[in-house]
């Protein structure tokens, strides 16, 4: 057999996390394309993270630059399975010691846009760009997500392709709504090996009564936002919504909290607060329905909007005379308001994957192109945690300064992670060239940035 030929190896820790790649490319220009694509999605960002800055040429007039070209080509032109290479990520995950999911984690389901214009990018259309608050011209990807306390990283993405591309709009066969690509994706998380509590989204899914059924009739927990007037639960002076069942709750003080119990949420800075939380019933939902319906509130008397949850779940209640018949493990309010704050994980991803990592930034049109290069944008994100949570921080003077949406930003005098010493120092050293950060440092200040001001302890 003919022995492969060795590929310039990556800077950094970066050639090691590669080499496990490997095998999963057939030829020695496909192990270096990987490399330098991951190298240069972990760079420090100056600006877009377009081919030409993945390859470190100059925007536009380096277009035809061989370096860009070569990364081209191994987008869109080279033979390699995108669902094979994230595969092979996840399978790493679920091996690490400090990354294999517990049973005590969450598998948030999120979408997010990205705007394009013009009409030839596969999935492009007029849609909802939460990203953006509006609706625009671009391509949503559905995604999924696993989070604890401590670390989150995600797991599939999934791009949505809207109606106008089928020939029979929303009757064609072809055509999936987000919701039950979303429902797909928390099976094939399941069946992956993944481990999760529950599947937590906010209220674009929870309030689809179709998808809550499809997760449950895969035997799969879920706690899920609602909008609080969402629904008319009964008919003509007995409608009523989410928030009138609140509304219909007993509070007198928190001395005397009638229908409410305190919990309490401990935030990432360490500052915690007590809320109230309650057992609500709207309609057949109630507490010892196949649905609860939960409310948490950081003030029962006004129930304030922006700090307000209104969550549907199956999960049984304790005591209750669903738990010895559910296969799923009963749930206090306390556990219920815990998994639904760390959804908020999905929206810390995004800001790294977006705004470091240059998800948002690709130029190609081709699916599978746009695939790709989401699958390798999950690479380098979880790169960054395998260096985290692996190795010590690089040896060297400490820096003066912290990457924040990539920008050099003046840092505290101590800037730490978790699990690394107190007297730890990040992204200590320059980068070996001007135009490649050493994937090594950067990592560090990369996933400390976003760990500093994640939502939740």
């Amino acid at each position: 057999m003919t022995k492969a030929i060795a590929c310039p190896p990556a800077p950094g820790p970066l050639e090691g996390y590669a080499a496990r790649f490997d095998d999963l490319f057939t030829h020695v220009a496909q192990r270096r394309g990987f490399r330098e694509y991951l190298a240069g999605l972990l760079a420090p960002r100056e600006r877009n993270k377009t081919l030409t800055a993945l390859a470190g040429a100059e925007p536009v007039a380096g277009a035809q630059h061989p370096a860009v070209q070569r990364l081209q080509f191994f987008l869109s032109e080279s033979r390699w399975d995108a669902g094979r290479v994230n595969a092979r990520r996840l399978e790493l995950l679920l091996a690490g010691p400090a990354t294999a999911p517990n049973e005590g984690g969450v598998l948030a389901i999120d979408d997010s846009g990205d705007r394009k214009d013009g009409r030839k990018t596969a999935h492009v259309g007029r849609q909802w760009l939460g990203r953006y608050g509006k609706t625009d011209n671009g391509v949503v990807t559905v995604t999924t997500l696993w989070a604890d306390e401590r670390l989150y990283y995600p797991v599939h993405a999934m791009p949505y392709t809207p109606a106008g591309h089928f020939a029979k709009g929303k009757g064609d066969p072809a055509f999936r709504t987000k919701l039950a690509i979303a429902a797909d994706l928390a099976v094939k998380a399941r069946e992956a090996g993944f481990a999760f509590r529950a599947v937590a989204a906010d209220s674009a899914y929870g309030d689809q009564d179709g998808l809550r059924r499809e997760l449950a009739e895969a035997g799969l927990p879920f706690v899920m936002a609602l909008k609080p007037r969402h629904g008319a639960w009964a008919y003509g002076a007995d409608a009523c919504t989410p928030a009138d069942a609140a509304r219909a709750l007993r509070w007198n003080s928190a001395d005397d909290p009638g229908d409410w119990q305190p919990v309490t949420r401990t935030f990432r800075d360490g500052h915690a607060e007590t809320w109230h939380a309650a057992d609500a019933a709207l309609g057949w939902w109630g507490p010892d329905g196949s649905t609860r319906l939960v409310i948490a509130t950081a003030d029962p008397g006004t129930l304030p909007e922006k700090a307000t949850w209104y969550l549907a779940t199956n999960l049984p209640r304790p005591g209750g005379p669903r738990e010895a018949g559910s296969p799923h493990p009963a749930a206090s309010l306390a556990e219920i308001v815990r998994i639904y704050g760390i959804r908020h994980w999905i929206e810390q991803g995004y800001k790294q994957v977006k705004d470091e990592l240059g998800w948002a930034d690709f130029q190609v049109r081709s699916d599978i192109a746009i695939r790709r290069h989401q699958a390798l944008v999950n690479c380098a994100f979880s790169f960054c945690w395998d260096t985290w949570l692996t190795s010590p921080p690089p040896p060297g003077p400490a820096g003066d300064g912290r990457l924040e949406r990539g920008h050099r930003q003046p840092a505290p005098a101590a800037l730490h992670a978790p699990g690394h010493p107190s007297g730890t120092k990040l992204a200590p050293r320059p980068a070996r060239r001007p135009q490649l950060a050493d994937p090594r440092d950067h990592a560090h200040a990369l996933v400390a940035g976003l760990v500093q001001s994640a939502p939740a302890r």
